[in-house]
C-alpha cells in the first residue's frame, strides 16, 4: 500500500450533503493527487447515484434514519444499524484510511462511531446553525470539527471546532459572469429588476404557491421572476399561471431547474429562497439581499436556525412558512422599495461570506493525519 493516504468520506441522503461531500473529496485530490478516496453511503439514497457521476467509488449501508411519524417504521431500524456496523467494521479494515470524514445523513453515525472505536481520526463538517443530535453525539470523539455558524461550543467542545464555513460549488466561489451574459441567457428585459425565486433542487411547495397566490401585486411591478420550481411542481405551477390570467406574464420565466445558478444569481436584485445550509453559504458569497423561507420539515426546525442566524445580523429578511402565502408580495415589494435597505443587505451578506471552504477542511484532514 505504500505511503498512498486514504481516506473515507460518509453521508449523503440530500444535495445539502453531498455535495459538500464531494467538494471536500476534490480538494482533497487538489492537496494530494496521489489520494485514494471511497464513499460510504445509504443504499437507495441520492449518494449512490451522484458520488459515482462525481468519479468517486461508493459503498453503501442498510442503514435507515429513525420515522417520528410511526413507530412502526421503526422495526427494521435496529437490526439494519447492527448490520451496518458490522459492514463498516469490515470497510475500515479492508480499506485502512488515515481518517474518516463525516458531512451528516444515515451513513455517517455508524461510519464514524466505528471508525472512532477502532482509532481512526475523524473529523465532522457541521453545516447548520444549529446541531443535530448525531453531530453533538460524534463530537465527543471526534479529533476537529468544522463549523459554518460563531456560538457552536454550545453544542460542541470548543477546543475541536474549526471555523471554515460550508463548501459551495466551485461557478460559485466568486460571480464572473457579467449582467449582460445573465440577460441574454433568460431573455430577460435590461430595464426591468429580476427577482429570483429558488425552493433547492427539488422545489420548494409553499415558495411557488406564495408566487401564484401574489403573482397580480408582483407583476404589476416593474420587475421580472426567474422561478425554479423543482420538478415536481412544474406542470402545476405552469397550469396555475395560465390559469391567473395577470398581466405581463412575459415576465415571467419558469424552468424546471436552473443548471446556470451564478448567472442567476448575477441577474438578481431580491432572491427568495428556503434556508438550508448549503444554500444559506451560497447566498453569503453572491451577496443579495434575500428573503428566507425555512422549510419546516426538518429536523430541529435548523432551517429556521439558520435563517435567524442572518437575521439578527440584518443581513437577510425571514418569513415563516406558515405567513408566506398572505406576505410574500408585500415583503418583495417592501423590499423593491427601500435601496438602502438592500446595499446595507448586500454588504452584511458578504460579509458573512467564506470563499475555500473545501480547501480550509481539508487542509484540517491533512493536519490530523500529521498529528
Amino acid at each position: 500500500m505504500g505511503n498512498k493516504k486514504r481516506f473515507i468520506v460518509s453521508g449523503g441522503g440530500t444535495g445539502g450533503h453531498i455535495f459538500p461531500a464531494i467538494s471536500i473529496a476534490k480538494a482533497i485530490m487538489r492537496i494530494d493527487p496521489n489520494a485514494e478516496i471511497m464513499f460510504v453511503g445509504a443504499h437507495g439514497r441520492m449518494e449512490m447515484e451522484k458520488v459515482p457521476a462525481a468519479g468517486f467509488k461508493i459503498i453503501g449501508l442498510p442503514i435507515q434514519g429513525l420515522q417520528r411519524s410511526s413507530i412502526f417504521k421503526n422495526i427494521s431500524f435496529l437490526p439494519k444499524l447492527l448490520i451496518s456496523l458490522f459492514k463498516c467494521r469490515s470497510i475500515i479494515k479492508e480499506f485502512k484510511p488515515d481518517a474518516v470524514i463525516g458531512v451528516g445523513g444515515y451513513a455517517s453515525a455508524p461510519l464514524l462511531r466505528t471508525a472512532q472505536r477502532m482509532g481512526i481520526p475523524t473529523l465532522i463538517q457541521e453545516q447548520n446553525s444549529y446541531a443535530g443530535v448525531t453531530n453533538k453525539w460524534l463530537s465527543r470523539n471526534a479529533n476537529c470539527i468544522c463549523v459554518a455558524y460563531d456560538g457552536m461550543e454550545k453544542f460542541f467542545p470548543k477546543d475541536k471546532i474549526v471555523f471554515t464555513g460550508n463548501p459551495v460549488r466551485q461557478d460559485l466561489q466568486s460571480l464572473t459572469a457579467s449582467a449582460t451574459d445573465a440577460t441574454n441567457f433568460f431573455g430577460l428585459n435590461p430595464n426591468l429588476r429580476t427577482v429570483l425565486v429558488v425552493g433547492g433542487s427539488l422545489g420548494a411547495r409553499t415558495i411557488n404557491d406564495s408566487i401564484v397566490a401574489n403573482l397580480d401585486l408582483l407583476l404589476k411591478q416593474r420587475i421580472q421572476i426567474i422561478w425554479q420550481t423543482g420538478k415536481i411542481y412544474y406542470d402545476k405551477v405552469l397550469t396555475e399561471v395560465a390559469k391567473s390570467n395577470v398581466e405581463n406574464q412575459q415576465n415571467l420565466h419558469i424552468y424546471q431547474f436552473i443548471n446556470r445558478m451564478d448567472l442567476a444569481y448575477t441577474a438578481a436584485d431580491v432572491i427568495v429562497s428556503r434556508a438550508g445550509a448549503g444554500t444559506i453559504s451560497e447566498l453569503c458569497l453572491v451577496g443579495k439581499p434575500t428573503i428566507l423561507v425555512p422549510s419546516p420539515n426538518v429536523a430541529e426546525d435548523h432551517q429556521t436556525k439558520n435563517a435567524q442566524a442572518l437575521t439578527q445580523r440584518g443581513a437577510a429578511v425571514m418569513v415563516p412558512d406558515s405567513e408566506a402565502v398572505a406576505s410574500i408580495g408585500d415583503k418583495i415589494k417592501m423590499m423593491l422599495e427601500n435601496d438602502d435597505k438592500m446595499v446595507s443587505m448586500r454588504i452584511k451578506m458578504r460579509e458573512m461570506g467564506i470563499k475555500n471552504s473545501d480547501e480550509l477542511i481539508a487542509n484540517e484532514v491533512f493536519k490530523l493525519i500529521k498529528k
